[in-house]
C-alpha cells in the first residue's frame, strides 16, 4: 500500500479496524450505540525517536502489525479521503497475535 504520508519521530498512522455489526447472539447493533473500535492495522511508522545517547531509537511496530491502543488516544486525521489516526508508539498498548479476539472495557 503507497502511503503519501511519513509519520515523523515516533509516530505511527493507523486504520481503524471495524467492529461486529452484530453481538455473538445475533443481536443487530445500530451504528448509534456502536463504540469506536480499539484496534488497528499499522500503515506506516516513523524513523524512531532520539535516545539520550544522541541516536535514533528505532521502533519496534513494524508495518501490518495489529495493535490495541486506548479508546480516546491518538489525533484523527482524513489522508486521500480515508479516516486515520496518529499517534505515539507509547499510546499503542500492544500487538494482537494471530487468531486472539479482544474487546475493551473501561474500568471503573
Amino acid at each position: 500500500m503507497n502511503h503519501h504520508f511519513r509519520p515523523l519521530r515516533d509516530r505511527v498512522l493507523l486504520k481503524r479496524l471495524e467492529v461486529e455489526e452484530k453481538t455473538p447472539a445475533g443481536i443487530i447493533i445500530p451504528d448509534t450505540a456502536k463504540e469506536k473500535p480499539v484496534e488497528a492495522e499499522v500503515l506506516a511508522v516513523g524513523p524512531g525517536a532520539p535516545a539520550e545517547s544522541g541516536k535514533v531509537r528505532p521502533l519496534e511496530l513494524q508495518v501490518g502489525d495489529r495493535v490495541l491502543f486506548g479508546k480516546w488516544s491518538g489525533t484523527e486525521v482524513i489522508i486521500d479521503g480515508e479516516d486515520r489516526l496518529i499517534m505515539k508508539e507509547s499510546d499503542i498498548l500492544g500487538v494482537i497475535e494471530d487468531g486472539v479476539r479482544v474487546s475493551a472495557k473501561a474500568v471503573r
